[in-house]
């Protein structure tokens, strides 16, 4: 779980960082500037959702190798991308010092930090979720989870540091460097927890029968024509989740800066609370999933996600620092309900010998639409409506989405991998000849 968790923790640091810093920093820095602030703001925003673009990609090709060498060294390897590719953001000089190659750089940077990112979440679920029992699935795979707002906090921490003793002008001019910078002690921290772990014994088994298999489909190709059902349900499950915690967590950044007038400081610190409390609901959601099962705990926070928008830009408006954590901690603890459980979920319903290709595609396929434009889109309707009414409508439509594909879904709380494995074999073969014949033992002289 350390080991999972550790990874997790780097490579939220650097994502979070690099959220925070479209919001607060690089739309005055990486582009030219404008008459109206929020101009850069959503060029940033732009920007960052171009790194999502490379997720898919780099969740495809880190779990096609994973599923067939090991969930250890693809675990390492996208870590260590993803260290060097946030160092080298800080590094880089502005719009005002090299023009354009300014924001061309950063795109260039931000596509391989999201390729190696779309190969670390489903490799860290799998190196707790094929450990651990059955019956505990749940609370034990959703600390990897917990490692996003644990990582959020470091990244916070780190940039509340230095905003709260620099001024304005020192932050922008070099101080969220020193952030950027600090990645490499966290990433040569995770790297160094990851070094002790080894695969689990289901995936050996699993890697074992892969290798005495004639005519080994591509990972992907299987998981689409086998598996597709649970592909789109994966993907849905995501929408109310992924979209309502970049609604939260990144633009809320913006919302609270342009429309309540907090300063930095103020913002990081509320920050600090609600990703604090984040971090302890996120297991204790993994825990009840395992009491009552996914789809419950599941549903029960696809439908608040409904509500937020309608009550936590309201309390944000108030201007009372208490009731703006209360908003922030509020939609982080309806997210927990959705994204604790989804680790578990999804897991037991792939097969060992594609698990690590299916969840990493369902998992970073779905902030393409969601997440991604999360910002992008609620900063665009807030300046062309100058109201949150039509962000909260977005949040409910988010909402359906996960609702209609958790509700078509079985229970999965319990259930063996060994069975999933079983269960996915005996319908593949029902289909008729496949290319899962075992070759001869002549065959392999």
């Amino acid at each position: 779980m350390a080991a999972a968790m550790a990874g997790t923790v780097a490579e939220w640091y650097e994502f979070f960082l690099y959220g925070t810093a479209s919001a607060l920093v690089f739309g005055q820095l990486f582009f030219r500037q404008t008459d109206s602030p929020i101009d850069g703001i959503i060029a940033a925003f732009a920007l960052y959702a171009v790194g999502f673009l490379a997720r898919p990609l780099g969740g495809l090709v880190f779990g096609h190798y994973g599923d067939k060498y090991g969930r250890k060294r693809l675990l390492q390897l996208s870590l260590v991308v993803v260290g060097i590719t946030t160092f080298l953001m800080g590094c880089l000089p502005g719009f005002n010092q090299i023009g354009y190659a300014a924001p061309v750089l950063l795109v260039l940077l931000r596509l391989i930090q999201g390729f190696a990112f779309g190969g670390e979440w489903g490799g860290a679920i799998l190196l707790v979720s094929e450990h651990c029992p059955d019956n505990r699935r749940g609370f034990w795979a959703s600390w990897p989870q917990a490692g996003v707002p644990a990582g959020n906090l470091v990244a916070t921490v780190a940039l509340l540091l230095l905003s709260s003793n620099l001024s304005e002008e020192q932050f922008l001019a070099w101080g969220w460097r020193v952030a950027f910078w600090f990645s490499a002690v966290v990433v040569l921290i995770g790297y160094w927890i990851r070094t002790s772990v080894d695969d689990a014994p289901i995936f050996k088994e699993a890697q074992a029968r892969q290798a005495q298999t004639r005519h080994q489909q591509l990972g992907v190709v299987e998981v689409l024509r086998h598996h597709w059902r649970s592909v789109l349900v994966g993907i849905g499950a995501r929408f109310a989740e992924n979209i309502l915690y970049y609604t939260v967590v990144t633009f809320s950044i913006t919302y609270l800066k342009l429309v309540v007038h907090k300063d930095t400081s103020e913002i990081l610190l509320l920050m600090f609370g609600a990703h604090l409390l984040h971090f302890f609901l996120i297991p204790l959601m993994g825990y009840l999933s395992d009491l009552v099962g996914r789809k419950p705990v599941y549903l029960v926070g696809a439908v608040l996600t409904a509500f937020w928008g309608f009550v936590g830009f309201p309390m944000m408006d108030t201007g009372n620092n208490w009731l703006i954590m209360a908003a922030i901690t509020l939609g982080l603890a309806i997210e927990s309900m959705t994204y604790a459980p989804y680790s578990a979920l999804m897991a037991e319903m792939f097969p060992t010998h594609v698990r690590y290709t299916a969840l990493s595609l369902c998992y970073q396929v779905a902030p393409i639409f969601a997440g991604s434009l999360a910002p992008l889109i609620a900063i665009t309707l807030l300046n062309k409506y100058h109201s949150s009414t039509p962000i909260a409508l977005y949040l409910v439509g988010a909402s359906l989405i996960s609702i209609v594909a958790v509700g078509l879904t079985r229970e999965t709380r319990g259930k063996s991998l060994h069975t999933v494995d079983a269960e996915s074999a005996a319908r593949i073969a029902a289909l008729g000849p496949t290319a899962t014949t075992p070759r001869r033992a002549d065959s392999l002289a």
